[in-house]
């Protein structure tokens, strides 16, 4: 028998063995077919293929009998976790390293003989390192954490050529690129994400392995939470005022000059000095001061606010907003009426709190604010919070948003009446 035969029947055993034990794995499994490609020596993917190499993967088979299941399941669940779509942005090195290392922890959990290697206690020991500093041990915080803090060169290398099974060299070629080639079938992200919210309900109901179904289920909630931009969100604090301005869009040229040059000096049409337009005018922002809130991010996070804020288009020339700091019980309030004294605020901030959280003050004192007529017209506040306090039992008549640094899948859920952003990567532009 030759070497493409035998790899092929390792391939289709490897494939077998996956779905005999996890039945829920099916649908993903039929979605990614084997491709034998001789000379590239190593495993990779391409739009709905498996390409491996069957000298390369014979030779590893010497060493490793359990290669070919650990390769289907570790390139298996890069497609689950969505791993490989959306990463123009990212950096490449700290991303496939992440991604590497969230699949090798799941599969390390799932306790499948036919998948183990020699190397896996040496990865457990490197995972439970960095589970100490990241609890949820996602490709994405785990990816936020070595953005960070940063990591050697030799730590770099070493968890490269522990960890790595494929390479992801098509992992940035967007869709249109692959399109060109007639022979390719591909599988969208949409219809990945399909894919796994099946696989996580079927997995909560047939496996027995408590451990990694929850490590799993987190990853594939985590890889298909809805992603706010916090621009847009912003929009939904804008109010309607009429601002002094030229507007243009009902003010015709035609008839203005027509005027002019047939009565001398008397245009027909002057221009409308007054515009109708949606600006931000009356709004809270409040702080979380709490311990678990630092001071660099909340600065982080004011300093975006009043970045989207400060273009003409969208900041009243004169504005009303209210920065509250509250950690339990309110610790100051600021009012700002112009740009040059919220700049002036974010430079020379100063925080006060350090206690635990609880959002009822805040709310209970803007209810004080307005029946003092504080406001004119009060669209919104803006929470930024960790999540961990106890919501108003009254749902305020206007818009909250609570902005989060990071997604937490523990966090209590806000009430139905509330928007809600992760700022994660709003924050932080490597």
């Amino acid at each position: 028998m030759e070497i493409n035969e035998y790899a092929y029947k390792l391939m289709e055993l490897a494939k077998d063995n996956i779905l005999i034990r996890y039945r829920f794995f099916d649908i993903a499994l039929a979605k990614l077919k084997p491709v034998s490609e001789t000379g590239v020596g190593c495993f990779y993917q391409k739009a709905d293929s498996f390409y491996y190499d069957p000298v390369y993967l014979l030779r590893r088979y010497m060493d490793e009998e359990h290669i070919a299941v650990r390769a289907y399941m570790h390139i298996l669940l890069h497609n689950i976790l969505i791993h490989n779509f959306n990463i123009n942005k990212l950096d490449k090195t700290y991303w496939n390293l992440a991604a590497d290392i969230a699949v090798e922890n799941i599969i390390l959990d799932m306790d499948f003989a036919s998948a183990a290697l020699s190397r896996d206690e040496e990865e457990k020991k490197i995972i439970d390192m960095l589970k100490k500093n990241i609890p949820v041990f996602t490709a994405d915080r785990i990816y936020r954490f070595f953005m960070t803090i940063g990591i050697s060169e030799d730590a770099k290398e070493n968890y490269e050529s522990l960890f790595a099974i494929d390479r992801h060299i098509f992992w940035n070629t967007d869709n249109e690129e692959k399109q060109n080639d007639k022979n390719e079938i591909i599988i969208s992200k949409e219809d990945w994400e399909k894919i796994s919210r099946r696989i996580k309900t079927e997995i909560s109901q047939f496996s027995s392995n408590k451990k990694f179904s929850e490590n799993i289920s987190d990853n594939i909630d985590y890889a298909l939470r809805k992603r706010y931009n916090y621009k847009e969100l912003l929009s939904h604090f804008m109010v309607v005022n009429e601002e002094i301005m030229l507007n243009d869009d009902e003010f015709d040229y035609i008839y203005y000059t027509y005027g002019l040059n047939t009565y001398g000096n008397m245009p027909i049409i002057e221009p409308l000095e007054y515009k109708e337009d949606k600006r931000v005018k009356d709004f809270v922002i409040s702080l979380d001061t709490s311990a678990s809130c630092s001071g660099d991010i909340i600065k982080k996070f004011l300093v975006k606010t009043y970045d989207i804020l400060k273009n003409e288009e969208s900041f009243f020339n004169k504005i009303n907003l209210h920065i509250i700091q509250c950690d339990d019980r309110i610790q100051m309030d600021t009012k700002i009426e112009s740009k040059y004294e919220l700049d002036k605020f974010i430079n020379n901030l100063r925080l006060k709190g350090n206690g635990a959280t609880d959002f009822e003050p805040v709310f209970t004192y803007v209810e004080k604010l307005k029946k003092e007529n504080e406001f004119t017209n009060l669209k919104g506040l803006i929470y930024f919070t960790d999540g961990y306090g106890a919501f108003p039992d009254i749902v305020p008549d206007y818009e909250v948003m609570f902005a989060f640094l990071y997604e937490d899948l523990s966090r209590p859920k806000i009430p139905g009446w509330a928007l809600q952003v992760v700022m994660e990567d709003e924050l932080y532009e490597y």
